[in-house]
Formats: C-alpha cells, structure tokens, sequence
C-alpha cells in the first residue's frame, strides 16, 4: 500500500509572525502558525479517508519541535503522513519546509466526528 501523504503551503504574513500572535517577540514565523498549517494538511488528508460526509475530523493531540526560524515573506509547505488509522482515529506524522528545508516536524492525531452533533455539543455547552 503506497504512503498517504498531503501538503499544506502558505506565505508567512505578518498575521502569521510571532509578535502578531503573542507567541513571541520577533518577526519569525510562529509556532501556532506552523502546528495550524500542519493541522490542516492532516484534516485535508483525513477528510479525503472518511467514508461519509456527514463527518469530520477534530484533532487531538499534536506534539512539534520547531527547529528553524522562517522569516516574513517566505513560503512554507507542510506534509502531512498518514500512519495508521482503524476508521476512526488517525495517526500521522508531520513535518514543515521552507526553501533552506526542515523547520519544524512531529505527530498529530484526529478523530472523527458526527460534524452536526460535535457542534451542537460545543454550542450548547454553556446552557444551564
């Protein structure tokens, strides 16, 4: 069976700098904004396995070493790795690129949902 696998690229912005999101002081990509990008090519990947489209994928647990500072302007793709899932909970490892090479690389795992009975959940979580 051939690897499963999806990329994810943006340009770092400064919405995606970590002085503008407060993970940080400086003009470098932020952490927060690598994990969103390594998370959406894994719920790209995930979405594509489920067999219904009345579902959707949440993530779990994510776990990153950013290893590389990327500055503003430049592009960064992230691959998403499936490597397991039994229907329900997928497993992938993750990593991020700039054009010098790895920034950033882990694992993330999603579940899948019922999309409208996961969102009701949250949206009447605070009703007494």
């Amino acid at each position: 069976m051939a690897e499963k696998t999806f990329s994810s690229t943006i340009t770092v912005t400064d919405a995606n700098l970590a002085c503008t999101m407060g993970s940080g002081s400086l003009k470098v990509l932020a952490t927060p904004a690598v994990v969103a990008l390594m998370e959406n090519a894994a719920a790209q990947l995930a979405q594509s396995e489920l067999k219904s489209s009345e579902l959707t994928t949440v993530g779990t647990m994510i776990s990153i070493e950013h290893i590389s500072p990327t500055p503003l302007g430049a592009e960064v793709t992230a691959k998403a790795t499936l490597k397991s899932s039994d229907g329900r909970m997928f497993n992938f490892d993750v990593e991020a690129y700039d054009k010098k090479g790895l920034i950033a690389k882990g694992t993330h795992t999603r579940v899948s949902v019922k999309s409208e009975k996961f969102q009701l959940k949250a949206d009447c979580k605070f009703d007494d």
